[in-house]
């Protein structure tokens, strides 16, 4: 069994195949527009770098390439172990098998935070915030990215798959604590009509992801997200 940081929200898609959850990595926001929106708001050049929920530490070589430190946390210990290989040639990019509500991080010791679709979905992540208030130093910034839930097809599949996700609760949540929020239109672009097959049926359930099979051609599909960011 993997070991798994305690209080650890599971994620499905990626803790049960990691491969798949790869062909999506690759294939989400080819433009880089997610990453050019969150630098234009707090850049990283330089600075403190920190991934939270970073899986198989995808993304923290192109923090790695800007950024002076990075630190990619991750509760499963599997994917650490995994984001720990992809980075061994990296000396400014260290990972730590911990949970976002539980940072093994000094105070006041991080630039920017990045969540990328993990464990900030709205009610119940307050410990996190907690973690992210005594992390980031004055003058840093922490992003959000997620789905968004009421936009395109994607949302209305994921409405569908999480009947229960009250896009009126999260918003609300996210006013509360003072987030600022701005839409975003990645898309996902795929080489192989079976990758992008692969990665809708980790996405929904078995019944919706058969319908956004087919009632997407080709090898390409929008992806609609929001931004949300805080200044400290």
């Amino acid at each position: 069994m993997p070991r798994i940081a305690k209080g650890a929200i599971p994620s499905p898609n990626i803790w049960n195949t990691p491969q798949i959850y790869e062909l999506e990595n690759r294939a989400v926001d080819p433009e880089g527009a997610a990453d050019e929106a969150m630098r234009a708001l707090r850049p990283w050049n330089g600075a403190t770098a920190l991934d939270i929920g970073c899986g198989t530490g995808f993304h923290l070589p192109v923090l790695a390439s800007e950024a002076a430190q990075v630190v990619g946390v991750e509760p499963h210990g599997d994917l650490a172990a995994l984001a720990v290989r992809r980075c061994a040639a990296l000396a400014n990019v260290a990972v730590h098998a911990a949970a976002a509500q539980d940072l093994p991080l000094p105070d006041a010791s991080v630039d920017v935070a990045i969540a990328r679709w993990a464990y900030f979905f709205g009610p119940g992540c307050e410990p996190g915030l907690r973690e992210l208030t005594r992390v980031v130093r004055r003058g840093g910034a922490a992003f959000v990215l997620d789905l968004d839930a009421t936009r395109g097809a994607f949302g209305r599949w994921f409405s569908r798959t999480v009947p229960t996700y009250s896009v009126r609760e999260v918003e609300s949540f996210w006013d509360r604590q003072g987030w600022q929020r701005r839409p975003l239109d990645l898309r996902m672009a795929f080489e192989r009509r079976a990758d992008l097959e692969a990665v809708l049926r980790i996405e929904f359930t078995p019944e919706v992801a058969e319908q956004a099979i087919a009632e997407t051609p080709g090898l390409e599909l929008p992806y609609p997200n929001v931004l949300r960011w805080r200044y400290y």
